[in-house]
């Protein structure tokens, strides 16, 4: 694989919505210009093994304390 695409699940899904469900986040080692921000899996599979790239999910990190307090 010469390069990487990272890629997170969107924070603001509507259950059962038709929106794309996952936002890119970085791309490593590629000449590439992505011109969507929100994509679908499949587009994003299709993408990353056209340019033979590997995709690599981030996990989310946990939930502010600090907004709860007030």
């Amino acid at each position: 694989m010469s390069g990487k695409i990272f890629y997170r699940e969107r924070s603001k899904m509507v259950d059962g919505g038709k929106q794309p469900r996952y936002i890119l986040v970085a791309v490593s080692d590629l000449n590439l210009k992505v011109y969507g921000q929100h994509l679908r899996m499949c587009e994003m599979k299709h993408i990353a093994e056209s340019v033979g790239a590997e995709l690599v999910a981030l996990p989310r990190g946990p939930k502010h304390e600090d907004d709860d307090e007030e």
